[in-house]
Parts: structure tokens; sequence; C-alpha cells
């Protein structure tokens, strides 16, 4: 297991100092009782156990296991060899500091438990070996049951005093271990959102290539098949008729111009960011404009914005008005166009009316731009209606929330 995360080196920190510790209380800390073991074997153990802690076990159980028990008898190394005892603690502590980046709560408290017995062991033998040593140099009985009496006290004092040490040391590395597991799951999170991202990005691009691609096919497909048509026609005719060759060549050179506007206006859709910089008023200022230069309507258009949009949402009311005027010189033969945008109630409200040849929606099987509208509208939270019959022409209604896309700052209402 790799300890190199920011919240396992902090761990990692804490065992160095309770080994720098370990290393304190037995080899410059001076023993109770004359130790007959080899300081050596002190220096020994503790560098052996801190060396395990560079790496712990992966993923086999068994292995966890075999390795909390070698340190576990580290730590019980100094009851069987007559060595200094007051290292043994410090090395459970971090025993149980390892265990709980290995083991789940049950094998932490398991472990937890092993260590405070095999404390509770050493610190026996210790006053027990304290309280021999005294009464053998020549203590007369009265201080021997004294001197009993009060290291029974401090052996509950100990024990109390561990018990609590041992406590607070799992939920201090409980919670570093849980904030690093949160930080993991953002982070898990945080990728499968931005992956989301992606795929729902691809996908309304591969639905807009789609919708363009359909409609090059009608259009411009249609515009560049009736244009080779009147070439022929106007080749057949040139040596006989010249007059009606030339009608034939003019209204070809019509319909290259025509798809010349095809092309140019499916360009302007794959654009990323139709509005380029400019205010949702602005762009559709210059929509309204080219509108009217191409048709020779002139829409009566009025605009009050009480908030500013975010660009999502003013690309979504620009794409929505851009098709719904293409439909209407491509198909509505309108006198009158209307076009209304204002908020209101934390809502953006489109509408955008004509006084066309209209049609039946539920009839409209291959009208790929009313659903494109429909969806703009709905992946904001939006609706979509239209209205329309044939010889009653067509109303559009788009409204859309922008409680969470608006900033508190007011624009004037603008006319257009």
């Amino acid at each position: 297991m790799s300890r190199s995360l920011p919240s396992l080196r902090l761990l990692l920190y804490l065992e160095w100092l309770l080994l720098g510790m370990s290393l304190l209380a037995g080899l410059l800390i001076p023993p109770i009782y004359p130790s007959q073991a080899s300081p050596w074997l002190t220096l020994l153990s503790i560098v052996v156990f801190g060396v395990m802690g560079l790496r712990l076990p992966r993923s086999s159980f068994s292995h966890k296991v075999i390795y909390t028990a070698v340190e576990l008898a580290i730590v019980l190394l100094p009851a069987f060899t007559n060595s200094h005892l007051r290292f043994a603690p410090l090395l459970g502590l971090i025993a149980v500091i390892r265990s709980c980046q290995m083991f789940k709560l049950q094998g932490r408290l398991i472990v937890a438990s092993l260590v405070y017995v095999s404390y509770l062991y050493i610190v026996f033998l210790r006053s027990r070996t304290t309280v021999l040593f005294r009464m053998h140099v020549g203590q007369e009985r009265p201080f021997a049951e004294q001197i009993a009496t009060n290291t029974a006290n401090l052996l509950l004092n100990n024990a109390i005093s561990f018990a609590l040490t041992l406590t607070f040391v799992l939920l201090l590395v409980n919670a570093v271990l849980s904030e690093r597991r949160s930080r993991q799951e953002l982070a898990i999170a945080h990728e499968q959102l931005r992956q989301y991202a992606l795929r729902i990005e691809n996908q309304a691009t591969l639905q807009e290539r789609n919708r363009i691609a359909r409609e090059i096919h009608d259009s411009l497909g249609h515009a560049l098949t009736a244009q080779t048509i009147q070439l022929e026609n106007a080749l057949l005719l040139l040596p006989s008729n010249v007059d009606q060759a030339t009608d034939f060549l003019k209204q070809a050179k019509q319909l290259a111009y025509q798809a010349l506007q095809e092309v140019s206006r499916s360009v302007a859709t794959l654009r990323a960011d139709p509005l380029r910089g400019k205010s949702l008023e602005n762009a559709i200022h210059n929509l309204i404009r080219d509108f009217s230069s191409a048709t020779t309507l002139t829409p009566d258009c009025k605009i009050s914005l009480g908030y500013p949009v975010t660009p999502e949402v003013g690309t979504a009311i620009y794409r929505i008005l851009q098709e719904a005027l293409t439909n209407i010189s491509k198909h509505s033969e309108a006198t009158q166009v209307m076009l209304q945008l204002h908020s209101q109630d934390r809502k953006l409200h489109l509408l955008v009316e004509d006084n066309g040849k209209g049609f039946y929606p539920e009839q409209n099987t291959t009208g790929f731009g009313l659903q494109g509208m429909r969806e703009r509208a709905t992946a904001l939270g939006g609706s979509f209606h239209i209205i329309s019959e044939p010889q009653k022409g067509c109303r559009i209604q788009v409204n859309i929330p922008i409680i969470d896309y608006t900033i508190v700052n007011s624009e004037p209402a603008t006319k257009i």
C-alpha cells in the first residue's frame, strides 16, 4: 500500500514521531530495574518496526494478518527478553495506526484490543518485577506492601490513560482516512461528471451535425438539383431559342445564389458561439437585419430583459429564433412577423408569430428543426410550444427559467 498521498504522509510522520520517542524511551531514559539484555536489541527492534512501515500489505488478507502478528511480536519482545519495556506502548500505538490503513472497523478494533492486552501484560510484568526487585534488596514488609499498593494504583492509572490514548488515536486516524476517502470519492465523482459532460457535448454535437446534414440535403441539394435541370434546359434550347435559354440561365443563377445563402447559413449555424461576445440583444438585432434583407420582411420586434443571461441561455434563445425565422422565410409565405423577448418572474419568454399559411404540427414528421428547438429549450429546464393550423399562421412560445443563471444586475429595456 503506497503511502505517498498527503493524508497517508501525515500518518507516516506521526509514526516517525512515535518511533523517535520510542528510541528516547528505550535508550536514553534509565530503566526502573536493571536490564540484562543488550540495548542493541532495543535499537534493532525499533529499526525493524520502522522499516516495516515503509510499505504496508496491499490486498491479501493473510499477508495483513501475518504483518500484524509480526508487529505484535515485536511489541511483546521486551517482555520475553528482559529488555527495556518503556518503548513497547509507543510501538503498539504505531501498530494501531497501521491497522487502520489495512483493515476495516472490525479488524481495527481487534488489533487495538490486542495491543491493549499486550500493554497490560507488559505493565504487569514491569510492576511485578519492580516489586520483587525492591523486596529483594531488603525492603521491610510494610514498605513492600505500600509499594505493591502504589504500584497497583499506578497500573490502574496507566491502563486508563493508555485506553484513552488508544481511543484518541483510533478516532484521529479514522478521521484522516475518512477525509482521504472523501477526497477520492470527490475526485471520482468529478471525473465521472466530466466524462458525462463530454458525452452530452458529443451527443449534442452529433445531433446538431445531423440537423445540418438534413438541412443541406433538403435545401441545398434541392437548389443544386433544380439548378442542374435549368442548365440542362438552357443547353438544349440555346441553339434554337436563345431567349428561353437565357431565362433558364437566369433561373439557374438565382438558384445558385440561394444555394450560396444556404451554405452561409449552415456554416453560421456550426459556429460554437453564435453570439461571438455580443450581447443577446445585439445578436438578435443583427439576425433581424439579415432576415429583413433576405425576405424584405421587417419583423415587429420588442425586447425587454431585466436580467443578463448566461452564454448557454443566450445561445439557446438565439438558435431557436434563428430556426424560427428560417422556417418563416422558407415555408410560411408570411407578410407579417412579430417577435417578443422579455424576462418576467425569473423566466425568459420568447414569442415568434407570423400570419403565414401555417401547418399541422402533429403531421410534420420530418421537421428536424422543430425538434431541435424543443430540445434546446428542454435542455435548460424550459418549455417549447407551437400552435399552428393551415391558413392561420404559426405561433411559437418558449419559456426558459433563468433563476440559476442570472446575476442580480439589470440592464435597460431595449426596443429594436
